[in-house]
């Protein structure tokens, strides 16, 4: 699950490519499948947004949560890409974007039915 937060005139119209350029990363560098984009956009009024000083109002932060599994390698591989990727894609200097990973046991995680490490016919890999 990835959750994007930004001010309303500045993300809304960018949501879209923005979701394909998050996506396209993801399957890079992790290797989830194509149809595994879980995303929500939180369109935030100015004045419900503060952020830090020497930034823009195109500010935007991306909280991505998952299973835990991943390399330190793999992690910061997926945030360089992002970082990279939205700026060349998207416009928004890596000085404008905010990026953190939360991960949690595979045990936290429910969908379909199950936890997580219930889960045998998952379609990526989570330890890369």
């Amino acid at each position: 699950m990835i959750v994007i937060y930004g001010i309303k005139e500045h993300l809304n119209p960018i949501k879209a490519q923005l979701s394909d350029v998050i996506h396209s990363c993801m399957h890079s560098v992790l290797g989830l499948p194509e149809d595994k984009r879980a995303q929500r956009f939180i369109p935030l009024d100015a004045d419900d947004f503060y952020y830090p000083e020497g930034r823009t109002a195109a500010y935007t932060v991306i909280e991505i949560n998952m299973m835990q599994g991943r390399t330190v390698a793999t992690k910061k591989a997926l945030i360089k890409a992002l970082f990279q990727q939205i700026e060349l894609q998207v416009g928004i200097l890596p000085i404008d974007i905010e990026i953190t990973i939360k991960e949690q046991p595979a045990h936290c995680w429910g969908f379909r039915g199950m936890t997580g490490d219930e889960a045998r016919d998952l379609k990526y890999n989570v330890n890369v």
